[in-house]
């Protein structure tokens, strides 16, 4: 645990060290849970967004995309549930004056006796060797068993507790298990309460006449009061979806983890229109579908797992989240969900007007039902950002900092660099970073050794170094250096952007999920 701490700190601290996310407003002392991204963050987010929209719309006959605005009528976040429903449990310790979610210090907990799992798994595996099978050991040993049943018996107890808003028996849990404010080691809690999330704002010439507004929390409402206009301007045949990303806004009193938790923050979500009975159906396609596209980045199967909800929204019929392996365990990356047709009915409830698809197969008009998937395009970031990050011992026995970002998202695809700044050297690296910036994200960089600028660009992540020297001068071939393998080899120049396209396209990366 210590060790994923200080990998957790070296993440925050190089984000910032190499251009890729500042705390916002710094100067004055910045603002709790709010970030800015920068040059090379800004980067990184938009490939991730890109990589993201490509597959979802690009690569699907049947879905589109729409950007709807940020502010919406209020009346779409009574229908929504959000007005009633989009709480948080909170609990204050009294002692460090302290507010945490209640939910979360009791998933907390169970993720402890979570650690306790793998680190039983860890000793049978060094002691059995090849003959060890993980199956049969959580199945028959008693402790983990054990562990797995109490692990059980608390996420239920808080779900069922949680849906029946008995806040006192969130409490009780709490007591029960001991569980003490992580700042001052007390079990001194105040009540649970509930806190609603969304920002109020207002709209309107004088205060008088303002209008009443919510920044909005999800970015999914605005797809559902847009389907008709969707549905008829675009001919859509159910099944179909409509992908969005964007700024969502919740006011979280217990922001926390870096980017992992803002109050400001963006989603990419797609909302996929089903015939009623057939959601179960598209539930299952699509949390295969994305799992196959996280796999398809190259980080590994082992750093995800589906994650089922106990505690099921108001909204859906089954719910399940993509969960990864943080620095800090492994948490929520993504949420797949039936919503059923709530969306829709209540939004023909509160506006009086029809939202229904006349389906020409069945001869017959109905309310569409709906599966959802939704990702943070923040906590995406995080996931790519943290697991990326490495520390090497070389040969010599020294230690590079390398950014192991899939090439496909990394924020400069390749760096040009003349070995010495003269003999025309700098003039033919400037022309070859000409001819790439047409296609690529490029750096140029002919300040120090050209060991040190290695250095620099595997900090940031670049995939390529291209090296201009004097041999370039007579046989128009460069020096390409690979960052994950540090080999080197000579190329012609006029070879650079197919050599580049070949590791960095989308085409190549998506692919692996036809495979």
């Amino acid at each position: 645990m210590a060790i994923q701490e200080e990998h957790f700190k070296k993440v925050i601290s190089h984000a910032k060290e190499y251009g890729f996310i500042f705390p916002s407003s710094e100067i004055y002392d910045g603002l709790s849970a709010v970030y800015d991204y920068a040059q090379n963050g800004v980067e990184l987010k938009n490939n991730i967004r890109n990589y993201w929209w490509k597959s979802m719309v690009q690569m699907h006959d049947n879905i589109v995309g729409i950007d709807a605005a940020i502010l919406m009528h209020p009346t779409t976040w009574k229908a929504s549930g959000h007005v009633d429903a989009f709480n948080d449990p909170l609990i204050d310790n009294k002692d460090s004056k302290k507010r945490y979610r209640a939910d979360v210090l009791i998933e907390d907990y169970v993720a402890k006796i979570e650690d306790k799992i793998d680190k039983e798994i860890a000793k049978a595996e060094k002691r059995f060797g090849d003959a060890f099978n993980l199956n049969e050991f959580i199945t028959t040993n008693q402790r983990v068993v054990e562990y797995n049943q109490k692990k059980e018996a608390i996420l239920s107890r808080m779900a069922k507790s949680l849906e029946k808003e008995d806040l006192a028996d969130v409490k009780s849990l709490i007591e029960e298990l001991e569980i003490v404010c992580p700042v001052s080691g007390s079990k001194n809690w105040t009540e649970v309460k509930q806190f609603n999330l969304m920002f109020g704002t207002k709209i309107g010439a004088s205060a008088d006449s303002a209008m009443d507004l919510y920044l909005r929390p999800e970015t999914a409402q605005g797809i559902f009061v847009n389907f008709l206009n969707v549905q008829k301007s675009g001919r859509m045949k159910i099944p179909f979806g409509i992908a969005q990303t964007g700024k969502a806004f919740r006011n979280e009193i217990v922001a926390r983890q870096f980017i992992f938790r803002m109050r400001e923050f963006e989603q990419m979500e797609m909302q996929f229109f089903v015939r009623p009975g057939e959601q179960k159906k598209w539930y299952e396609q699509w949390k295969e579908t994305r799992l196959e596209w996280h796999l398809s980045l190259g980080l590994g199967i082992e750093n995800y797992r589906f994650h089922d909800h106990e505690k099921l929204a108001h909204y859906a019929d089954a719910a399940t989240d993509i969960e990864f392996k943080f620095p800090f365990g492994f948490k929520e990356l993504e949420g797949i969900h039936s919503r059923t047709d709530f969306d829709l009915s209540s939004h023909e409830k509160f506006s009086g007007r029809k939202l229904q698809y006349f389906d020409p197969e069945l001869n017959e008009s109905y309310v569409p039902y709906v599966v959802e998937t939704s990702i943070g395009l923040d906590r995406m970031f995080l996931a790519m950002f943290s697991s990326a990050l490495q520390d090497e011992t070389l040969a010599d026995g020294s230690v590079r900092t390398v950014l192991k970002l899939p090439s496909v998202l990394a924020p400069i695809k390749a760096a040009v660099l003349p070995l010495v700044k003269k003999d025309g050297l700098p003039e033919i690296a400037k022309e070859i970073l000409e001819d790439l910036k047409w296609d690529f994200n490029v750096d140029y960089d002919e300040k120090d050794a050209i060991g040190r600028r290695y250095r620099r660009q595997d900090a940031i992540g670049t995939p390529f170094c291209i090296t201009i020297d004097h041999d370039t001068l007579q046989d128009n071939t460069v020096t390409i250096r690979f960052r994950d393998s540090m080999e080197q080899k000579r190329a012609p120049i006029d070879s650079l952007r197919e050599l580049i396209n070949e590791e960095v396209s989308i085409r190549k990366w998506l692919q692996k999920m036809q495979s």
